[in-house]
């Protein structure tokens, strides 16, 4: 990846667009009578919940090292991405499959149509704005590589959540507006439940999709391949090294945990061998700064 995006800058643009579009989807809703305008109240209500929790974890993932967690507690915005990848699925998702179920077996007429044109139109630059914000961080951490790569390589897991809280929330209210105005046309509200259960599943989609990405790096994934592969290059480089037998690195957050396994070069003392494997250490976090644990098994060479 090319660089590290700012997640807490990118979390920030979501929850103040959403709380703007709840607040005119609620109302409208409860004018309108519209099941998708429902469906998508609630929707950036769990949204708004979401980010607050993404935001929390951020907090806990600066967390100093203790004797507990002598790792520090990096891991535990994977813990909040996965919760917050389970609302998406169960508030977002299941609620609004439920609500366009409803509104097939008891379909109810639109009011105000207009109405929730209006604020659905309003919620979609809203929604842009988020959008695009959110991409210019990724932009940032994909550098040349294609947005897929990004997501299924990307190793911080609160900028996949929003991304995929906000590709979510706007193909939603496109699915929305098509819905009502489908509807307001043709006079059938059958189009208003078609549409609030499109949003259901698009939400269920996204959350899956979300879901397993995070659920790896819960589980210790590797740091990225290309951060990966120049740690393994830099350790070959270095004089005080003949070869390296093995690089095992794990992603904690915004850390890296690096453990490696060398051969030593020269018949080295004890004292020369610990010196050779500090100078290799300090030289290893100075160029790659996220690096913040390293554990060296050296073999000297016959």
């Amino acid at each position: 990846m090319s660089g590290k995006a700012d997640s807490l800058k990118t979390i920030l643009f979501a929850l103040g667009a959403n709380f703007a579009i709840f607040v005119s989807k609620a109302a409208a809703a409860a004018i309108t009578g519209s099941g998708a305008m429902t469906a998508e109240a609630v929707h950036s209500l769990a949204d708004c919940g979401n980010q607050g929790l993404l935001l929390l974890g951020l907090k806990n993932a600066k967390r100093l090292p203790s004797p507990d967690y002598p790792l520090g507690h990096g891991k535990a915005i994977y813990f909040w991405s996965f919760l917050v990848a389970l609302l998406l699925f169960t508030v977002g998702g299941a609620f609004s499959i439920y609500e366009g179920l409803h509104k097939l077996h008891e379909p109810e007429p639109l009011r105000w149509p207009w109405l929730a044109i209006g604020v659905l139109a309003f919620g979609i630059v809203a929604e842009s704005f988020s959008m695009w914000g959110c991409m210019r961080e990724v932009n940032k951490a994909r550098g040349d590589h294609s947005l897929w790569y990004w997501f299924r390589e990307s190793r911080q897991s609160e900028l996949i959540v929003v991304f995929g809280e906000d590709l979510a929330a706007l193909l939603g209210l496109v699915f929305a507006l098509a819905a009502v105005l489908l509807t307001m046309i043709t006079g059938n509200p059958v189009f208003d439940a078609i549409g609030t259960l499109a949003i259901g599943v698009l939400l269920v989609l996204v959350a899956l999709f979300v879901a397993v990405e995070v659920k790896a790096l819960l589980i210790g994934q590797s740091a990225d391949p290309e951060l990966k592969a120049a740690i393994h290059a830099f350790l070959e480089q270095r004089p005080e090294v003949a070869r390296v037998f093995n690089v095992i690195t794990l992603q904690l957050g915004v850390d890296v945990m690096v453990a490696v396994k060398a051969e030593m070069r020269g018949d080295l003392s004890a004292r020369a061998l610990v010196e050779a494997i500090n100078a290799v250490e300090g030289d290893l976090k100075t160029r790659f700064p996220e690096v913040r644990w390293s554990f060296f098994e050296p073999d000297v060479a016959d």
